[in-house]
């Protein structure tokens, strides 16, 4: 009788060797799957280890704790949020605009940042809020601005609507539903806000844009 070269039950395939740039992608990588998956709270080095199929000794001998791993999985996995819209109006610009950051919110990377903003105390936020702001934040507000000033040169936009204030109004409306409300921001959300807040807010004559 031929042998058999079936793995026994049970027993797990061997490990392919990995070092350097490879390894420590695969470490990243399943640090960001684990902070989806289990949260911050929920998240260790066995686990992340576990996950990339690695020892636990590969990890700390890059990073000495988990809020170090946590922050380069957050540089290396968070995607830049940029090609700004251009359709020729003020609210399909918007629309563009915010179902982006709609598909990066529930995107893997942006599933980990959300767990981990609802668990961290405010001393573990710390430690992350100046990469969410330079990656997340402020590239956000620089693209919401850039519409609001092609608008103002249209003639869509009132040429006095350049508050500060007027960026953040689309991610806290999202913020605020999913910390809140603990829904879902869903593409009919989306629109309502555009129409029922945004274009009104910024046009020169009430009710929508030109």
């Amino acid at each position: 009788m031929g042998s058999s070269h079936r793995t026994a039950p049970g027993a797990h395939p061997a490990a392919v060797r990995r070092r350097g740039s490879v390894l420590e992608k695969a470490i990243l990588d399943a640090t960001m799957d684990q902070l989806g998956s289990v949260g911050w709270n929920g998240l260790t080095i066995e686990g992340v280890a576990a996950r990339a199929q690695t020892g636990k000794a590969a990890v700390y001998r890059r990073w000495s704790s988990k809020s170090d791993l946590v922050a380069d999985a957050l540089k290396d996995g968070l995607p830049p949020l940029d090609g700004l819209p251009d359709e020729g109006s003020l609210r399909e610009d918007l629309l563009g605009l915010v179902r982006m950051m709609r598909s990066r919110m529930y995107s893997r990377s942006g599933q980990a940042l959300r767990t981990l903003l609802d668990e961290c105390d405010r001393a573990q936020a710390e430690a992350f809020m100046e990469l969410i702001v330079g990656r997340v934040v402020e590239p956000g507000k620089a693209l919401m601005c850039e519409i609001v000033r092609r608008g103002i040169r249209r003639g869509d936009v009132r040429p006095d609507a350049t508050s500060e204030l007027v960026v953040d109004v689309v991610p806290a409306m999202m913020m605020y539903r999913h910390k809140i409300t603990g829904s879902d921001v869903c593409d009919a959300d989306l629109v309502r806000v555009v129409d029922e807040i945004m274009v009104p807010l910024l046009c020169p004559r009430q009710g929508g844009a030109r």
